[in-house]
C-alpha cells in the first residue's frame, strides 16, 4: 500500500524557528536551502534581536514524517525573508495546513503569514517558539497582540525539542481535521 502524502507548511517571521522545527522532527535529514547571510542583505533583512542569526532560507525546508503504513507527513518550511515571499502560494498549494511560528521579540513579522493563511482559508496554529531569554507571555496575550480569532490554536514550543515539535504537529493535523472534516 502506498502511504497517502499530507502536506503541512510551517510559515513564520524571519528567524522564528522554522528551518529548526522542520529539522528537529523530520526522520530524514531535512532538505535545507540555508544559505549565510552576506552584506547583500545589509539594510534589507531585518536582524533586530536575531544576533546570531547567520544562515537564512533562500527557498524552503523539506522534512517528512511517516504517521503509520497509511499516511506520510511531508513539511515544507517556507523562507521568512519579504523577498522570497512570492513563493508561499506555491509552496502552499494542497497543504492540509499551517503552523504559523511566531517570535515573541519579533511578533510583528508574524502578521504577513497570518494574513497569508487567513486570506486563503488555510486552516493554521500559532506555535509560540520559546527562545532562551525572550519575553514570555500568555496564549491569551499572544492571541490578543496578534489578533488571533478564538477559533484558531496557539501552542507555545521550543523548535528544537523533537517531542514538543511534535506536539505542535499533532495539534495542527488535529486542528486541520476539525476544520475540514472528510466526508465519506
Amino acid at each position: 500500500m502506498i502511504p497517502v502524502p499530507v502536506k503541512i507548511i510551517v510559515a513564520g517571521g524571519f528567524g522564528a524557528g522554522k528551518t529548526t522545527l522542520v529539522g528537529s522532527v523530520s526522520e530524514i535529514p531535512p532538505l535545507s536551502t540555508e544559505e549565510v547571510l552576506t552584506e547583500a542583505s545589509d539594510g534589507v533583512d531585518d536582524l533586530s534581536g536575531l544576533d546570531r542569526k547567520t544562515t537564512t532560507t533562500v527557498a524552503l525546508d523539506f522534512g517528512r514524517i511517516t504517521i503509520s503504513t497509511r499516511h506520510v507527513l511531508y513539511l515544507f518550511g517556507t523562507p521568512g525573508q519579504e523577498r522570497f515571499w512570492f513563493m508561499w502560494d506555491d509552496l502552499a498549494r494542497g497543504a492540509i495546513g499551517t503552523i504559523v511560528l511566531v517570535d515573541t521579540r519579533r511578533l510583528e513579522s508574524s502578521f504577513a503569514a497570518i494574513d497569508f493563511f487567513e486570506r486563503r482559508k488555510i486552516p493554521f496554529i500559532v506555535a509560540v517558539n520559546c527562545f532562551d531569554g525572550a519575553p514570555r507571555y500568555t496564549a491569551d496575550e499572544v492571541r490578543e497582540a496578534l489578533v488571533i480569532p478564538d477559533r484558531v490554536p496557539i501552542v507555545m514550543c521550543d523548535a528544537r525539542d523533537r517531542d514538543s515539535s511534535k506536539i505542535v504537529l499533532i495539534r495542527l493535523v488535529k486542528h486541520a481535521m476539525a476544520a475540514s472534516p472528510v466526508r465519506a
